[in-house]
């Protein structure tokens, strides 16, 4: 793995673990193995480094959107595929990044906002192509259009993440997901 790669991948974990103002160039460094002023040939700037983990990290979704897409598999098993995303990031003890970042959105340079939006937008946009996909098939009922139930569900996993962390309750976490995906179920 080339050193920009180690050095993304290192701000990535430390961001899902601790927040992107929870870390330093320092935390980084150390872990890598290079000095802090060696960091910034590669990221200038922490805003720096924030725009290119966004921008990673929404590339890495993509490759799962696309992966989980063309699977061979009804609405329901592919909305239960995006939910894993979630509880494995659960289970490593780490947020979602952009989840993360958008809770210290208030602290970020304005410059990281855009490619946050992006983020959450291409989830949107996924999740309301399965779910208009599942409405159709016959698999999902809605209560309303694809695309508010898409806001509805990257919100309630965004905000159960967010509350198994605080609370360690993972249980509550894995019920979200349960209800939320029986809310959307065909009865009968």
């Amino acid at each position: 793995m080339e050193m920009r790669e180690q050095i993304l991948s290192s701000a990535q974990r430390l961001v899902q673990q601790r927040g992107f103002n929870g870390f330093s160039y320092a935390d980084i460094a150390d872990e890598v193995g290079i000095r802090k002023a060696s960091l910034h040939h590669y990221f200038p700037t922490k805003t720096d480094l924030g725009l290119a983990l966004v921008e990673d990290y929404t590339r890495q979704l993509d490759n799962e959107l696309a992966r989980i897409g063309g699977l061979d598999m009804p609405a329901d098993a592919k909305l239960t595929a995006y939910f894993s995303i979630m509880s494995g990031m659960l289970e490593s003890e780490r947020m979602c990044l952009c989840g993360m970042l958008a809770s210290e959105a208030l602290t970020l340079d304005p410059a990281v906002l855009p490619g946050l939006k992006r983020f959450f937008a291409r989830n949107v946009e996924w999740l309301t192509e399965i779910l208009a996909v599942g409405y159709s098939q016959r698999v999902f009922v809605l209560a309303g259009t694809a695309a508010e139930h898409a806001r509805m569900l990257l919100s309630s996993l965004q905000g159960a993440l967010l509350v198994a962390r605080a609370t360690g309750d993972r249980e509550a976490f894995y019920k979200t997901l349960s209800l939320l995906l029986s809310g959307l179920s065909r009865k009968g």
